[in-house]
């Protein structure tokens, strides 16, 4: 009789949790049980986990077998934790080292042939260890598709293990070796998931709106908010499309965290092929629910809303007066704080939702109302405009660094933007511009300065006074969100010029980028 110890995990939202797995062998009836709030899942494991060690040529403890998953409060779900559980077992029974299986954190999902199968989470049980700062334990063991990501956590001990025969033999110090597998595991010559430009839709495709596409690299550069107004046609889902092309790549944490968020929501269909490198780019459809747009569930295993999902990324809402109202406000606390707290009355969890939002709507029901200059008639009335924008809360435009209203070009613009600048060219202005602000805030937890608190902007970086008496003076009517606002897109207007801080004229500009109230509601 025997006692053995090693780890797994189990995910909560995005969140891992390290689960400590234990087996006693003793004497009494044959048969398996686990202790420790497992689920159905779960406890089907006994059937998987004996099937897999007896065709993997491994021998099956025929004595009353005892599986605890510590901590007990935690709730445990899936088949992720198949691995683990086998390894303890046979470690109890004397057939693994004690010790070597000890140092293991295994995650995976075991075939009756004995295969280990990717198990939700991984990217996440790794960045879950990487946290722990444990010597205890020290490597992480999954199956192949899963080590694809596992590799690019850098400072993480790696096993590969296709099988539980090529695990147990590596552990014996054996030659691993799967004879009789059916097919080749698959291998992948790369961690990373390349940056395609040819997924991206070129900016010098729009032609005639400079303002706005000026607006737009100032949005890229700053990671600010915007809202586009305009005329069914002039442009608006056309240039919202073509963000994502500006944007900077992901760096490795960013790239570890969306890729941990994509995997749990199933968006990589079960097959790791690498970090995500683009910024994701989510466009829902205008009837989606509050639940979808946030996340939410009435069980302990709640959905990933479209806002995570968003997380470094883009979050377009092409005709955002169509939403529904409750679902347009439930964004004003993401926006502000970063993340979605989702609380049920069995859980509660925080899933990160720091996310750029992009709106863009028609100024009435018919959309004509900017454009009757051109022959088209606006057949809606002053109340009918008011009551369709009125959807687009004042407190949530508040959160919009730029707003801006564009309008049907000229025949002159159009040919004046002949030679525009690609998407190519701007996002290397972009890339300077948010090196310029890194390097300002070097030694600060933020990376731009719209994630700045408003109290430490103005302690840390205030501004000149021609500046401010410019601000005090321009902005009287705007909130004190609006102005804290202002002076952020004015350093991210600054960091493109390659100024070290805002000018007045910085100011003024930042000004004219945000469009009031009135204006949208004329």
């Amino acid at each position: 009789m025997g006692l053995a110890r090693t780890f797994s995990a189990v995910v909560m939202g995005v969140r891992a949790h390290i689960v400590e797995v234990e087996a006693d062998l003793s004497q009494g009836l044959p048969g398996l049980s686990i202790v420790g709030l497992p689920d159905t899942a779960l406890n089907e494991a006994r059937d998987r986990v004996r099937a897999a060690v007896v065709n993997s040529g491994l021998k099956w403890p025929n004595v009353k077998i005892t599986v605890s998953l510590s901590p007990a409060w935690l709730p445990k779900r899936g088949s992720g934790l198949d691995l683990a559980i086998a390894l303890a077992i046979l470690a109890a029974d004397a057939q693994l080292p004690v010790q070597e299986v000890g140092k293991l954190l295994s995650l995976g999902e075991l075939g009756l042939d004995g295969r280990v199968r990717p198990a939700p989470g991984a990217l996440a049980t790794a960045l879950a260890l990487r946290r722990s700062n444990s010597p205890v334990p020290s490597a992480i063991a999954a199956g192949s598709s899963d080590c694809v990501c596992l590799r690019a956590v850098p400072g993480l001990d790696v096993v590969e293990a296709p099988s539980l025969r090529a695990l147990a033999a590596r552990l014996l110090g054996e030659q691993e070796s799967d004879v009789g597998e059916d097919s080749p595991l698959p291998t992948f010559a790369s961690t990373d998931t390349p940056r395609d430009a040819c997924a991206f839709k070129d900016m010098s495709d729009v032609k005639g709106q400079p303002h706005a596409k000026r607006a737009l690299e100032i949005a890229a550069a700053g990671g600010h908010h915007v809202a586009l107004l305009g005329r069914a046609g002039v442009g608006k889902t056309l240039l919202a499309e073509r963000l994502p092309g500006i944007l900077p790549d992901l760096d490795d944490e960013q790239a570890l965290e969306v890729t941990s968020i994509h995997q749990l929501s199933g968006r990589d269909g079960g097959v790791s092929v690498g970090l995500a490198r683009n910024p994701p780019w989510f466009a829902p459809h205008h009837t989606a629910s509050r639940a979808a747009m946030v996340g939410g569930g009435s069980d302990n295993r709640p959905s990933i809303g479209m806002v995570s999902l968003a997380h470094h990324g883009v979050l377009f809402l092409d005709e955002a007066a169509e939403f529904e109202p409750g679902v347009l406000d439930a964004l004003r606390e993401p926006l502000e704080s970063g993340n979605v707290t989702i609380a049920r009355a069995g859980f509660q969890i925080s899933v990160p939702a720091a996310f750029q939002l992009v709106l863009a709507t028609n100024p009435c029901p018919c959309g004509n109302a900017l454009d009757t200059h051109r022959g088209a008639v606006c057949r809606c009335t002053p109340t009918q405009r008011r009551r369709y924008l009125s959807r687009l809360s004042g407190p949530l435009l508040d959160r919009v660094d730029v707003r801006v209203v564009l309008t049907r070009p000229s025949l002159a613009s159009l040919a004046a933007d002949a030679d525009d600048d690609s998407s190519e060219l701007i996002a290397a202005r972009v890339r300077e511009a948010r090196a310029c602000l890194r390097q300002r805030l070097v030694g600060t937890q933020w990376s731009l300065m719209v994630d700045v608190p408003a109290e430490q902007l103005a302690l840390r970086w205030p501004l000149a006074p021609s500046a401010r008496q410019k601000l005090d003076s321009a902005s009287r009517k705007d909130s004190m969100r609006g102005r804290d606002r202002v002076i952020r897109v004015a350093w991210s207007i600054a960091a493109l010029a390659g100024r070290d801080e805002p000018s007045a004229a910085d100011i003024d500009d930042a000004i004219s980028l945000r469009a009031s109230e009135q204006q949208w509601a004329a």
